[in-house]
């Protein structure tokens, strides 16, 4: 069973395998149960795309291992600048390889679990002194007219940060780069870097919200030209707002954790003040999104009036049509009615029969063309009453 500060925790998926080290036993030292899954997959550091020691405010050191990043660490001997912090940066490791940096920087197996299955909901814990935070940023595709979510997980502890990138967007470069040119604001500590990384993910979500603002207009246009792929275009469109409330409503709570907890865990002041700017572009963002579900369900109840009445006139025109066919077909067959019984007269009159009554009568033909004639004007006189001619 895997212990993490002396105490069992449980745990599925045997995140860590050992008691971790001492703070002064190098990761060489310590009696590691070898992990046997996995053994052929390369190490760690193949999943690091930055890491760095930082002392007060400078980069003093690049890390090209796990075990080098801790030792310049906990070495006594480098602490003439004050106090270190490390900054470890991976994309996509196997669980093994979280498995390992977890073994040597004393992660929560639990906290551990959830960045190896990933797809978790953003939160913020924490585990001792060692926050573990997931976060889902996001990004709009101009050329596809979509917004695609990703998923950065961090481990802040008292004297490093290890972020975890789960998706190949957003990169985090910017954050660091932002921090190596303002040492006043990385000399602060760990909880400055989990500062910038809330901020870069929120300034993320305006970008997103400028984009679906605008596609909102083009669906709105859409809806008036009676687009018939407009009702799906509302759908999908409906899912992404969702998600992006999803991604980010919960950072409302994980920052007001932050700034509540401050007097506890010692935060930084300026790091507050900062964290409550980012609050309040939160804030920004779940407003605005919340404005655009209320369109979005105003904007789909508006197609449906639409397409309603479409449908209405369409029904009309067509009944229109039917009647006007059955008038044709009255007429018609009025007049075939019409033709029909002159024919029926003469059919009787023209049969070759000898003994016939009236066959010899001289008025025989003028009376049979009256008697035509007369019917034929009786039934057009019936037809043109009823309207069918």
């Amino acid at each position: 069973m895997p212990t993490w500060r002396s105490r069992y925790v449980p745990t599925p998926l045997g995140v860590i395998r050992a008691t971790p080290p001492p703070a002064s036993t190098p990761p060489e030292e310590t009696s590691f149960e070898p992990l046997r899954d996995e053994d052929d997959q390369p190490p760690p550091e193949a999943t690091i795309v930055n890491s760095a020691i930082y002392a007060g405010g400078q980069k003093v050191s690049d890390a090209g291992s796990i075990a080098e990043a801790w030792r310049e660490l906990h070495h006594p001997s480098h602490h003439d600048h004050g106090p270190r912090m490390a900054w470890i940066g991976m994309t996509q490791p196997t669980p093994r390889q979280l498995q390992q940096v977890a073994q040597i920087f004393d992660l929560h197996p639990l906290a551990v679990e959830d960045a190896i299955v990933a797809h978790q909901r953003p939160k913020l814990e924490r585990y001792n002194e060692t926050l573990f935070v997931v976060l889902r940023p996001a990004t709009y595709d101009d050329a596809t007219e979509t917004v695609k979510f990703g998923e950065i997980h961090a481990f802040i502890g008292p004297d490093f940060v290890i972020t975890v990138r789960h998706t190949a967007q957003p990169v985090l470069t910017p954050v660091r780069s932002r921090f190596e040119n303002d040492p006043d604001l990385l000399a602060r500590g760990p909880q400055a870097v989990l500062y910038g990384l809330l901020d870069f993910i929120v300034d993320g979500y305006a970008p997103v919200a400028a984009g679906l603002e605008n596609d909102i207009d083009e669906i709105e246009t859409q809806v008036f030209e009676s687009d018939p792929t407009v009702s799906r275009r509302i759908y999908e469109l409906s899912q992404e707002v969702m998600e992006l409330q999803r991604a980010v409503k919960p950072l409302q709570t994980m920052l007001r954790g932050l700034e509540a907890g401050a007097p506890k865990y010692g935060t930084d002041d300026e790091i507050i003040t900062a964290l409550r700017d980012v609050r309040d572009h939160v804030t920004s963002i779940v407003e605005r999104n919340d404005n655009f579900r209320q369109s979005l369900s105003e904007i789909l109840q508006l197609n449906a009036i639409l397409v309603a009445q479409t449908q209405n006139e369409e029904m009309k025109r067509l009944a229109e049509v039917a009647n006007n066919q059955a008038d044709e077909v009255k007429r018609a067959s009025s007049w075939a009615a019409i033709l029909f019984a002159p024919t029926v007269v003469a059919g009787a009159y023209g049969m070759n029969f000898d003994r016939m009554p009236e066959l010899h009568w001289a008025y025989g033909y003028p009376f049979a063309l009256f008697l035509m004639v007369a019917v034929s004007f009786c039934m057009w006189l019936v037809f043109k009453r009823k309207n069918w001619l």
